[in-house]
């Protein structure tokens, strides 16, 4: 029978854990613990106990509390002879490990997948093939970071890549294969590139369509920018049959909300957009079933071909030029009082925070309106703010002034504001050269400078 042994010739008690085994005594300390955790460990051992006399397994309660005991309780535990000696596993090549892993994930959609594969190319390029998952410190992700941004990659880029890597790290952790994640404190939110937004007005999306080879590309284009489609993943799968012509909507199947409990969503047909899809449909050859005939995987890459016909419509290409398309009609849409703004992101398949965060835009016409009862004059070029302004300005830069016209210290009787021996310390009265560099001497000399020469003598 195991028992609890208190030492109380410390300060705060310790407490170990006696008993017999095979006619020999032995001792368990643990140290400064509580007589509560002092008498569930002593349960633990004698079930460890029973378990050595009858070559039974332990409860798994018991072995729970194995696995989770520090490293110096459980060789106290070993050299006891209650366990056997604690098998060390090698931890696996951190490369090898995330191959497996990725090889493994056959639940993930085709673009998480290839995000999955960029960070493991970057771990590569990094890390190498000889570097081992517990080798990885939170200083080696620091560095990690550091060399993607010299890889030249955006900082949204280079967070998302973060994520991802903290994600792995996160599941080795739970594997035991590492005892803490080295990227838990790299931060990796979702940032909005603001260089990367620009508002695609209705002249130039006009313009574009007017450049179009044919109607697929304005269907592509209108789905877009009228109505808030995800370009090429939702443009690509809709079909004929999703689009109601009598109730003016049309079902959107997307795949980057399906993980979410929210596989399609409902869109009105907005005017521009059935004027375009209807002429698209009077050409569609029979037997079509999907909207968009000429490409048939939703990562084909259409932005070349965009560039191209953009250019041809005499505009500069814009950046993330589907993105931008449907970022400008939810700009638009949440500028209609007509809409209230859970109609909107219901459309537009999202919410309204990452609406706000990462497709509204702040136009130049909010500016305009801002202002626009505004009166039309100016304040004069001359005026004493604008004066007083330039002086300030000028008196932060004692360089441009001339030093040579300010008068000695001793013809300065009238500036001197307090007696020779005050204890205060005063620029003017305890040093010329100092006085020289004052804000006092500067501003004494421009006003010598701006009085008439009889007002100066008297």
């Amino acid at each position: 029978m195991a028992r609890i042994h208190i030492d109380k010739r410390t300060k705060k008690p310790t407490r170990s854990i006696r008993f017999d085994l095979n006619g020999k005594e032995h001792e368990i300390r643990f140290g400064k613990v509580t007589q509560k955790q002092a008498e569930s460990a002593r349960l633990f051992i004698e079930d460890l106990i029973s378990s050595k006399s009858t070559g039974s397994s332990p409860r798994p309660a018991t072995q729970g509390w194995i696995s989770n005991l520090p490293d110096k309780i459980r060789k106290r535990v070993e050299r006891a002879g209650l366990i056997g000696p604690q098998e060390h596993k090698e931890s696996p090549f951190l490369v090898d490990w995330v191959q497996k892993y990725i090889n493994s994930r056959t639940d993930i959609k085709p673009s998480t997948l290839s995000g999955f594969k960029q960070v493991h190319r970057n771990l590569h390029q990094f890390f190498g093939d000889t570097r081992r998952l517990d080798d990885i410190s939170p200083s080696d992700a620091e560095d990690f970071k550091i060399f993607l941004k010299e890889e030249g990659l955006a900082e949204a880029t280079i967070r998302r890549r973060c994520r991802r890597a903290k994600q792995l790290f996160r599941k080795a952790e739970r594997m035991k294969l590492i005892t803490e994640n080295p990227f838990i404190d790299i931060k990796c939110g979702d940032i909005a590139n603001e260089a990367r937004r620009y508002f695609v007005s209705e002249e130039e999306m006009e313009a574009v369509l007017s450049a179009c080879p044919d109607v697929q590309w304005k269907m592509i284009f209108a789905l877009a920018r009228y109505g808030g489609l995800r370009t090429p993943s939702e443009t690509l799968k809709l079909r004929w049959k999703d689009i109601n012509w009598n109730t003016k909507r049309f079902i959107v199947r997307s795949p980057k909300t399906e993980g979410h409990g929210k596989p399609s969503r409902r869109v009105p047909l907005f005017p521009k957009l059935h004027e375009i899809l209807l002429e698209g449909f009077e050409q569609a050859q029979e037997g079509d079933e999907h909207v968009i005939t000429r490409y048939s995987d939703s990562r084909a890459n259409l932005r070349t071909q965009a560039h191209r016909i953009i250019r041809r419509a005499g505009l500069e290409p814009w950046q993330k030029v589907f993105q931008n398309c449907r970022s400008s009609c939810e700009t638009e849409l949440m500028e209609n009082p007509l809409f209230p703004i859970q109609a909107v992101v219901a459309w537009l398949g999202n919410t309204p925070s990452v609406a706000l965060k990462h497709y509204l835009q702040v136009r130049e016409e909010h500016y305009q309106k801002a202002v626009e009862k505004c009166p039309p004059n100016t304040p004069p070029e001359h005026s004493g703010i604008a004066q007083n302004n330039a002086e300030r300005q000028d008196g932060r830069n004692h360089k441009a002034l001339p030093f040579r016209s300010v008068p000695k210290y001793s013809q300065i009787k009238d500036l001197r504001d307090s007696p020779s021996r005050t204890r205060t310390y005063n620029l003017a009265v305890n040093s010329r050269s100092l006085y020289q560099l004052s804000y006092r001497g500067r501003l004494f000399c421009r006003i010598q400078q701006t009085l008439p020469e009889a007002a100066k003598t008297q």
